[in-house]
């Protein structure tokens, strides 16, 4: 697998989200506040953070405030759920239409913002704590913010019965990633044949004859928790 470049993950932001916002625009006023795989939060709650990504993604000033405002709001848990917090209590008032257009206007300046982070800032390690833990700046504003798109028009798409848009040059690039990863973080001898259009069959070199055949969706729930772990592998990886 070619690993994808920073400008790459760039590109595949910009179609994530296109892709997120045809399906907001599909769902009705049932499904928009249909329960997610996320404890406590129905779509409308998942995308009202996506919003506040794009915003903090746009403007450092913005993501500072959000992120003083988080820890406030942590309590003891992740900083992310703080930041969470405030991203979904700041956009309570906001229709399921206001949030798809809130979503729509920032997306351009978000991938602006990610877009002109210095390469030398990409490299520098910073300690994000769960579930990143430390990493390099290009890993979360590329790799991780991309994935978290992703994740969440699949979990968008399962709360309200709706088939997500999957095609090998998009979503195969993304699950390739993420298998890659997997792999690494967990270091056994694996062959792994996930079924669907963003599939493939992946094995390490001394991969055992027998495969590990799952559906695509089911690996990627499972590699980010969503659901037990694939085994005989415990291992997650950050979205």
């Amino acid at each position: 697998m070619t690993v994808p470049t920073y400008d790459d993950w760039m590109a595949l932001s910009r179609t994530e989200y296109d892709r997120l916002l045809a399906l907001l625009r599909g769902l009705d006023d049932e499904q928009w506040y249909a329960d997610t795989v996320c404890p406590g939060w129905g779509v409308r709650e998942m995308v009202a953070p996506l919003v506040g990504a794009g915003e903090s993604n746009a403007s450092i000033r913005e993501a500072v405030r959000q992120t003083r405002l988080g820890r406030g709001l942590a309590q003891g848990r992740d900083l992310v759920d703080g930041i969470n917090d405030v991203q979904v209590r700041e956009r309570t008032e906001l229709s399921p239409t206001q949030l798809v257009d809130a979503l729509a206007e920032v997306a351009p300046r978000a991938l602006r913002g990610r877009a002109r982070v210095p390469r030398a800032l990409r490299a520098v390690q910073v300690p994000f704590g769960p579930p990143v833990g430390t990493a390099s700046v290009g890993y979360l504003m590329g790799r991780i913010y991309t994935r978290d798109l992703w994740m969440h028009r699949l979990d968008i798409a399962a709360a309200t019965g709706t088939q997500p848009l999957l095609t090998a040059d998009h979503d195969g690039v993304l699950v390739a990633d993420v298998v890659a990863e997997w792999a690494g973080r967990h270091g056994t001898p694996y062959r792994l044949e996930l079924i669907g259009p963003a599939g493939g069959t992946f094995a390490s070199p001394d991969a055992p004859d027998d495969a590990i055949v799952l559906d695509t969706e089911q690996f990627v729930a499972s590699a980010s928790g969503r659901e037990p772990a694939v085994p005989p592998f415990a291992t997650t990886v950050p979205f």
